[in-house]
């Protein structure tokens, strides 16, 4: 077996078995190819199962000084060992290769990002006036789309969602105006979570289901200018769009939505182990990056309004 077809292996193991994310899957598969690529120029052919059972320790730092070189960070290095490092416990597990070249491999160390949230105000302003930025070049109405930016950005902080997560609701999924029930969402790993629903989010959405008559039940909630399924690249063009006009921040981003949701609620005084819960978080740990965030902004607040700050 080729080092190509152990490749597709094992992305068609992540894909079905372990029902990976199909951006996991896609970035995996190039942090895969850049590795074949360049063990068959260090080893001088392209590398079949044997080539990658004798792997030494000494060939995967190589191929990661090479990564560092070409200005891979630590983060995207860390991410492409451990695509690697799974590659090659799959191969163990199903080809019988013993990968001992990861016993003494330690991938760079990473200090996880402070997640960049937006203030209340600024939150408050892209959710509601995001829709007042279009584009006249495109089919759709101005005024839907402009109830749709609104809609989906209320949504994303109102409820904490991924923008993957809130562009795979169907109308059916809709929370609208007059019920109480969580909204039910798939997250990461195909794990479902429950969110409860705040008015403003029930009546945006329904502000512009009112200028989509006659949906289909199967029908995607949000849609794109062609009738299709809202592409993420688009969302976060409308809100970059916004942002420079009203002069946000360059850090709002949906994703920002998100990181102001989990933030505003830990200032708020909720529990950090409900807000893992909302958010979907698999580790307590990922959460626990949000109290950084509280304390830096407990920080800048004493130092602008305490007299003796300086």
């Amino acid at each position: 077996m080729t080092g190509a077809e152990a490749r597709a292996r094992y992305l068609d193991w992540l894909a079905r078995e372990r029902r990976a994310a199909a951006n996991t899957v896609e970035a995996y598969g190039r942090d895969l190819g850049d590795f074949l690529g360049f063990l068959a120029g260090h080893l001088g052919e392209e590398p079949g199962l044997e080539a990658l059972a004798g792997l030494r320790a000494t060939d995967i730092r190589a191929w990661l000084a090479a990564r560092a070189a070409t200005g891979a960070g630590a983060a995207t290095r860390a991410r492409q060992l451990a695509a690697v490092r799974g590659f090659l416990r799959f191969l163990a597990r199903t080809a019988g290769i013993e990968p001992v070249a990861l016993a003494t491999i330690r991938g760079p160390r990473l200090k996880p990002p402070v997640p960049r949230a937006l203030t209340p105000g600024q939150a408050l302003e892209a959710a509601a006036k995001v829709g007042q930025v279009h584009d006249p070049e495109r089919a759709m109405r101005p005024a839907e789309q402009a109830a749709r930016d609104c809609a989906l950005f209320t949504l994303l902080y109102g409820c904490g969602l991924r923008i993957a997560e809130a562009l795979a609701l169907d109308i059916r999924d809709a929370p609208l105006p007059g019920g109480e029930s969580a909204l039910r969402v798939t997250g990461k790993g195909s794990k479902p979570r429950l969110v409860p629903v705040l008015p403003a989010v029930r009546q945006a959405i329904a502000a512009y289901l009112a200028l989509r008559p006659g949906a289909a039940a199967g029908e995607p909630l949000f849609l794109g200018a062609r009738g299709a399924r809202l592409d993420p690249a688009v969302a976060q063009k409308s809100l970059r769009d916004y942002r420079r006009l009203a002069g946000l921040p360059e850090h709002a981003t949906p994703h920002a939505m998100r990181h102001s949701f989990a933030t505003h609620l830990l200032g708020g005084g909720a529990d950090l182990r409900a807000i893992q819960e909302l958010l979907g978080h698999a580790s307590l740990s990922t959460t626990q990056r949000y109290t950084a965030v509280d304390a830096a902004g407990l920080l800048a607040t004493w130092k602008k309004a305490h007299p003796r700050a300086d």
